[in-house]
C-alpha cells in the first residue's frame, strides 16, 4: 500500500490537489474521504470531480441533505455524504451497493460511517486543519479485495 501526505494553504491548493488524485484515479474506484467538518473533503472532491471531466468544480457541492449527488460526464461519479446518517437502517435505504455494479468512482465523505466492504481498489483519504486555511492530507491506496 503506497501513502503519500501534503499540505495546502488554501482551498484553490487543496481543489488543485484534488484535480491531480482524478487525474491519476480510473472506475471503478472507491474514495474514502474521513476528517472534521470544514477540513475540506467537499473541497478536495471538487478537484476530482473536475479532473475526472465529470461534472465543473462550482456544480460540485456537498451532498449533505441529498446524501448522493450523480455527475455523468466523461466518467461516472457518484458523491456520497454520510454525515446525516444515523445507523444502518439509514444507509441501507441510500442504495450505496447498488452503485458497485456500475464502472464508476464512489466518493464517500463521512467514510468512517460506511459499513460495507467494497470489491473495488480504494483511495483513503484523510484531511485536517493544519491552522489558518493550510490543511494535511494524506492519501493511502488499497487494492482491491480478492
Amino acid at each position: 500500500m503506497a501513502e503519500a501526505s501534503f499540505t495546502t494553504h488554501s482551498s484553490e491548493e487543496t481543489i488543485a490537489r484534488g484535480r491531480d488524485i482524478g487525474a491519476r484515479s480510473k472506475p471503478p474506484l472507491l474514495i474514502l474521504l474521513s476528517g472534521d467538518l470544514g477540513a475540506g473533503k467537499t473541497t478536495l472532491t471538487k478537484g476530482i470531480v473536475s479532473s475526472l471531466g465529470a461534472a465543473r468544480e462550482e456544480d460540485v457541492t456537498s451532498p449533505t441533505f441529498t446524501l448522493v449527488h450523480k455527475y455523468s460526464g466523461a466518467n461516472l461519479v457518484y458523491h456520497v455524504d454520510l454525515y446525516r446518517i444515523g445507523g444502518f437502517r439509514d444507509f441501507e435505504t441510500l442504495g450505496i451497493e447498488d452503485l458497485f455494479s456500475e464502472n464508476a468512482i464512489v466518493i464517500v465523505e463521512w467514510a468512517e460511517k460506511l459499513p460495507l466492504r467494497s470489491p473495488w481498489p480504494a483511495l483513503l483519504i484523510h484531511l485536517e486543519h493544519a491552522g489558518d486555511d493550510a490543511r494535511r492530507i494524506t492519501v493511502e491506496e488499497v487494492p482491491a479485495a480478492r
